[in-house]
């Protein structure tokens, strides 16, 4: 490539007739001007390009991290919704099984209420027939012990 060094050190040589070398260096000198502000730039935005590279290069870095991170946020979302779940029907079961395991005990206790309640009328009423029997029995040998006659006899003459 041609540097700016290389148009300043150029000489023409001079032939008959030619053209005016004032008027070429002046033209050379603008070239020279012109093309080192050029290469100037070009070396600039060549520097630009590169740190615009690394820039880039970075940016796409971190998207790549994001995008894992994402990926990794949803793998666990969904991980801890499938625990969640997992643990809600554990829970829900468990309730289940203590519901229908106190609902048995009840019905056993109202089986055994039942049943005891069942003995204790049964008692009662036993022990009323006995109680009846032993007063009927008691009347009976009051009645034949004193003589219902001779009690009547008896009122009437304290009358």
């Amino acid at each position: 490539m041609l540097t700016p060094l290389d148009i300043q050190k150029k000489e023409f040589s001079v032939g008959f007739r030619g053209y005016k070398v004032s008027e070429v260096e002046s033209f050379l000198d603008e070239i020279i001007s012109d093309y080192e502000k050029i290469c100037n730039e070009n070396i600039d935005l060549k520097e630009k390009i590169e740190n615009m590279n690394k820039r880039l290069s970075q940016y796409e870095t971190i998207e790549e991290t994001l995008q894992n991170t994402l990926v990794v946020a949803q793998k666990t979302a969904e991980d801890v919704n499938i625990n969640a779940k997992h643990k809600y029907e554990h829970i829900i079961n468990e309730a289940k099984e203590k519901a229908r395991k106190i609902i048995a005990d009840a019905n056993n206790e109202v089986v055994d209420m039942q049943r005891q309640y069942d003995d204790i009328r049964k008692e009662a009423l036993m022990f009323k027939a006995k109680f009846k029997s032993l007063l009927t029995s008691q009347l009976e040998a009051t009645d034949s012990y004193y003589n219902i006659n001779d009690m009547n006899n008896e009122l009437t003459r304290f009358k």
